[in-house]
């Protein structure tokens, strides 16, 4: 909205003015801070405060959001869960769909429309990329051992010294690609699936996680 006071004296703009906005650091738009609530999902005021500390520089204020929401995660670990969404994705073509259990601390945030299509989003992700299990603490010492067992043959033929360290590297991206937490999501690789959980204690005030999912494909069992 344009001041009136620059409606009527266009060609004088308030110099004290101005200068006390920089100091109050209320340089930054409301477009920006719009573009920005729509881009994370995060309260009006959490925004304003990120594009000013991040300069007014959108990228910047979305990096800042995401290490705030890791600090909130953190902080919000010990709650309990008490609630959640089951939400489910169907391909276009029909042979492939999964279903994601995705729990909260309240049945007020388990209903919001917000929270259920973060949970249809996981889902969907899930559909793409076919995780094997939700994070790595769920990887069975059956599987790690099975995996190591094909990286060190795979490597067997480089020195000795490079060995350790290729079988390392390739057990890291194997993790990375089979755990869903620790996957880029798949409309926004910039961000992992467990970022967007962050965002969204951030955005909800509240515990959220991926409790299971299920994926099936025609055929496959």
């Amino acid at each position: 909205m344009i001041s009136p006071f620059f409606l009527l004296k266009p060609n004088m703009p308030n110099k004290t003015d101005k200068q006390d906005n920089k100091k109050a650091g209320s340089t930054v738009s409301t477009e920006a801070v719009k573009e920005l609530r729509d881009m994370t999902g995060v309260a009006v005021m959490q925004c304003k405060t990120a594009l000013e500390e991040a300069g007014g520089d959108l990228e910047k204020a979305a990096v800042i959001l995401r290490k705030v929401s890791g600090g909130m995660a953190a902080k919000k670990a010990a709650r309990t869960f008490k609630a959640g969404t089951i939400q489910s994705y169907v391909h276009a073509n029909g042979t492939v769909a999964a279903m994601v259990e995705l729990d909260c601390e309240t049945d007020f945030v388990a209903g919001n429309d917000g929270f259920k299509a973060l949970a249809r989003d996981i889902a969907m992700h899930v559909t793409a990329s076919n995780p094997k299990f939700v994070r790595k603490e769920d990887v069975t010492e059956a599987d790690k051992k099975a995996a190591r067992e094909v990286f060190e043959a795979e490597a067997k033929d480089k020195p000795a010294a490079m060995r350790a360290k290729i079988v390392e590297g390739k057990m890291a991206t194997y993790l990375a690609e089979m755990v869903l937490l620790d996957q880029p999501f798949i409309k926004d690789p910039s961000v992992t699936i467990q970022g967007l959980l962050d965002a969204a204690m951030q955005k909800f005030g509240e515990k959220t996680d991926v409790g299971r999912f299920i994926r099936f494909k025609i055929l496959e069992r």
